[in-house]
């Protein structure tokens, strides 16, 4: 039995990247996906290779309205949410904004990327807890929210300290989140997944498309004691463990998926012969 049939779960930043891997994960395991995302045109390319059990929404995870519109939607259609993955979110170097370090960003490139992967988790966790409250077949609320964190969001990251603190704020809304679930009597799980050197398109800003990407890839792979990359598949299987009724017991957790980076030094000094 797929460990997601007959559940219903919507994705954000689903176009592209771990997104759509998570959705793909999804939609093998039996899900009914929602697809969203901001930019419509990939999102609706991505969305035929589903093959049925899938919706593509236009969703703005910054603006209340659309999370409303969304979820209305998806209870109009579907009566029911079990699954919401926060995975939306922008690093600010692409398109560029500027630096930004502590000393030289800009307040309006530091806002803009908190708007999108701190208050458009915020806004997914308030309305997704509002739909799974209403899930039918249980006395209590039931479901499961996966919000996206980051290595990035357990370091410091010297010049891209928005991203840095946006992601440690999602890492510490998921567990306000997950004990206010449990204080209310529902049985709405929430967890964070937080990444680290994932192989997605939000990396080309910084490897570049020239001859040298090659030797940029294997210097920031060093970076991980496994010395590789990982990729969306990886994350996204993990994703389906926290959706799934496996992890029904699990809520307020982090999990890191990094090849070891935050088990200590990547390369720790030898001793001397």
């Amino acid at each position: 039995m797929p460990r997601l049939s007959g559940k219903v779960c919507l994705v954000t930043g689903a176009a592209r990247g771990i997104g759509l891997a998570i959705a793909r994960a999804f939609h093998a395991e039996g899900a009914v996906v929602i697809l969203t995302d901001i930019d419509e045109d990939t999102l609706h390319a991505a969305a035929p290779g589903f093959e049925g059990r899938c919706v593509a929404h236009r969703l703005d995870v910054r603006e209340e309205a659309d999370w409303q519109r969304v979820i209305d939607g998806v209870l109009a259609s579907h009566t029911r949410l079990d699954v919401l993955v926060n995975n939306a979110g922008i690093t600010g170097f692409d398109p560029p904004s500027g630096p930004h370090d502590p000393e030289h960003a800009s307040l309006d490139a530091w806002r803009e990327v908190h708007r999108t992967n701190l208050d458009g988790v915020f806004l997914g966790c308030k309305h997704a807890i509002r739909a799974m409250r209403t899930n039918p077949g249980s006395d209590a609320g039931t479901g499961s929210i996966i919000n996206i964190s980051s290595r990035s969001g357990v370091v410091g990251i010297p010049r891209a300290a928005a991203y840095a603190s946006s992601k440690a704020a999602v890492r510490h809304h998921t567990k306000s989140v997950a004990l206010y679930c449990a204080e209310e009597g529902l049985q709405i799980r929430c967890n964070s997944i937080q990444p680290a050197a994932i192989l997605t398109p939000m990396w080309d800003a910084m490897l570049g498309t020239g001859p040298d990407r090659e030797q940029r890839l294997a210097e920031y792979a060093r970076s991980a004691p496994l010395n590789r990359f990982g990729t969306p598949e990886e994350v996204a299987s993990l994703a389906v463990h926290l959706a799934s009724d496996d992890s029904a017991y699990t809520t307020g957790a982090e999990f890191n998926i990094d090849g070891g980076m935050l088990a200590g030094v990547a390369n720790p000094p030898k001793p001397a012969e």
